[in-house]
């Protein structure tokens, strides 16, 4: 019997990434059975061509890119990943090659992070590819970590370096130099901090998507607190840094960076730094929240207010 196209592309390029609970990705529906004990965490995160990738960006990076932008959400949590649900829509005339790519670059993660598909749907559109992918993991009870929670005098910490994923969408649009690709290469592969360790030590946390100050201001109305931020502390790449200080404002609000934001009380900071260490992550102070209205302070070195022409990405 031969099978309708769609059928077909599901069985060559996504039964290989299904895990169990996905029924071999032959019924409706997978039946997941969540570990012991454990509260589960789920997230969501859209991509579309021409606005969260380019045209042309390989389908395998493509692939990572969406599965670790979720991968953040989880991080940010604190939440350990289980599997994922997914949602492929894309030009009738998308090549085969393009699926075989984005399947394997999904595998090559799935194997790194240790997380298998269940499940999903596959459509054709008249628009540009459009992707969506709902991630399930899971943590102790009560253990997850939430936007709310931190308190005035907590210290704000952000892993990794910031702007690199802005500076590299404005590399690949030929508006700045790359000449080793590292910008590039950081927009479109992500790196999720998942396995930093932050319960007990960070009081609210979440991933940076959407530009820092922006993200910044959500974890502020989140805690009703105002936020002073030192963007001579945020710590930059070197490739950022050769970029220039024209380029400033958009790594403290171009997005793209999935990088944590943590609210950490002071007397946790040497457990922060020490669980950070033992992943590897880099971690840098930027600043502290304390009481007032639900906004952000970008300061300069000798503390004057930084002028911003805009706070971070929208999404309408």
């Amino acid at each position: 019997m031969v099978l309708p196209a769609e059928f077909s592309l599901i069985a060559r390029h996504f039964r290989p990434l299904a895990g169990p609970g996905a029924l071999d990705l032959q019924d409706d529906a997978a039946i997941l059975t969540p570990p012991s004990g454990r509260d589960l965490v789920l997230t969501a995160d859209a991509m579309v061509g021409g606005v969260h990738f380019l045209s042309d960006d390989p389908a395998d990076l493509v692939g990572r890119k969406l599965l670790r932008v979720n991968l953040s959400d989880l991080a940010a949590k604190g939440a350990v990943p289980l599997g994922y649900l997914m949602t492929v829509s894309t030009p009738k005339d998308t090549p085969d090659a393009w699926f075989a790519a984005f399947a394997a670059g999904l595998a090559q993660d799935q194997a790194h992070y240790g997380v298998t598909l269940l499940g999903g749907d596959t459509t054709s559109t008249p628009g540009p590819i459009s992707l969506s992918l709902t991630i399930i993991g899971h943590v102790a009870p009560g253990e997850a970590i939430h936007r709310s929670g931190a308190s005035a005098g907590d210290e704000i910490w952000v892993t990794g370096t910031i702007g690199d994923g802005a500076l590299g969408l404005a590399a690949a649009h030929r508006r700045l130099a790359d000449p080793t690709g590292f910008l590039l290469h950081r927009y479109r592969l992500p790196q999720p901090r998942i396995g930093l360790a932050l319960h007990g030590i960070a009081a609210a946390a979440m991933d940076v998507s959407d530009g820092l100050v922006q993200d910044l201001g959500h974890l502020c109305r989140a805690n009703h607190l105002a936020a002073v931020m030192i963007a001579d502390h945020v710590p930059l790449s070197e490739a950022a840094r050769a970029a220039g200080p024209d380029w400033l404002e958009a790594c403290l609000t171009g997005g793209d960076d999935y990088e944590l934001l943590l609210a950490v009380p002071p007397d946790r900071a040497d457990p922060l730094k020490a669980a950070a260490a033992s992943r590897g992550i880099p971690l840098t102070r930027i600043g502290h929240f304390h009481s007032g209205p639900a906004e952000v302070m970008v300061r300069d070195a000798g503390g004057e207010p930084l002028a911003l022409k805009q706070r971070g990405w929208s999404h309408f």
